[in-house]
């Protein structure tokens, strides 16, 4: 059987850089990474009720919040319920991202990667080098979970990557306004929100459980229209790529937010609704189905 251990290699790899953390809100994310990566690993060994972790999630990320990880949407209080929707939301969207081997490995690592640049071209070190380290960590555990995986991320690492990416992203637009800050959101994480959009319109209009787990993410419909896994994975790294470039090229004043939000927006509807053409439900098996499992909400 093939181990779930490689999200606590991932967590272990980032905490290197944990002298990073030199401010009350960097010490928020790890800690509050930390607490979600237990639960991922406390749900690998035993499957927890959606409702339990949903839960733990909500209450981990309003502490975040609560330490000055806040996007500034609104201005006013709604900030902080808003920030908590999103920090809940990715992180459960890099959670569903992980059902092919190397896909969340391959996003993780390209999208940590760019993101971290991003930081420094903001001025801001230490999320940057917290997120080099998990760009780093997810490269080299991508050497394991390429197919044939002979480990896996599991919930443990998923969650992880998924909370400290998106606290991150939120974190380096704290200080910013107007259509950066939603773009700065947005694109780091690109592929995730493309992933669940998919996955959740396309259950509605089937009539598929929303907590089941499936082979009908955007991965799954990739290799029905016959891309080989690891042309896959590699197609969703570039993308989840353009996504972080385009929000780099904004901190860099090359592209306006606004612009930049406007085409992000447009493209992750068009993707949405261009992979609801791809039929995944009549045939059970989709040629060259992944090998990690799908007993979790995935």
């Amino acid at each position: 059987m093939t181990p779930y251990l490689g999200g606590v290699a991932i967590l272990l790899g980032t905490l290197t850089c944990v002298f990073a953390a030199v401010d009350p809100s960097m010490i928020a994310i790890l800690l509050g990474g930390c607490a979600v990566a237990i639960l991922g690993l406390l749900d690998d060994l035993q499957p927890l009720s959606p409702v339990v972790r949903l839960m733990v999630e909500v209450v981990v990320a309003t502490g975040v919040v609560l330490n000055g990880v806040r996007a500034p949407l609104s201005g006013q209080w709604m900030d902080i319920p808003l920030t908590v929707l999103w920090i809940v939301l990715i992180t459960n969207a890099f959670n569903l991202l992980d059902n092919m081997d190397g896909a969340l490995a391959g996003i993780g690592a390209v999208s940590c990667g760019l993101l971290s640049a991003t930081a420094f071209a903001l001025g801001q070190p230490s999320p940057g080098l917290l997120l080099a380290a998990l760009s780093a960590a997810c490269l080299g555990f991508l050497l394991h979970n390429w197919r044939p995986a002979r480990m896996f991320m599991g919930d443990a690492g998923s969650l992880f990557l998924g909370f400290t990416t998106s606290c991150s992203a939120v974190l380096l637009v704290s200080q910013q306004g107007g259509a950066a800050v939603p773009a700065g959101m947005l694109l780091p994480v690109f592929m995730g929100v493309v992933d669940t959009g998919v996955v959740l319109i396309s259950r509605k209009l089937n009539g598929r459980s929303l907590l089941r787990g499936g082979t009908d993410h955007v991965s799954h419909r990739m290799r029905r229209l016959g891309l080989g896994t690891g042309t896959v994975v590699v197609t969703l790294a570039a993308v989840a790529g353009l996504g972080g470039v385009l929000g780099l090229a904004i901190v860099l004043g090359a592209v306006d937010a606004t612009v930049a939000m406007i085409a992000a927006g447009g493209a992750a509807l068009l993707l949405v609704a261009l992979f609801q053409g791809v039929d995944v439900y009549e045939t059970a098996t989709a040629p060259g189905a992944p090998s990690q499992s799908t007993r979790k909400l995935s």
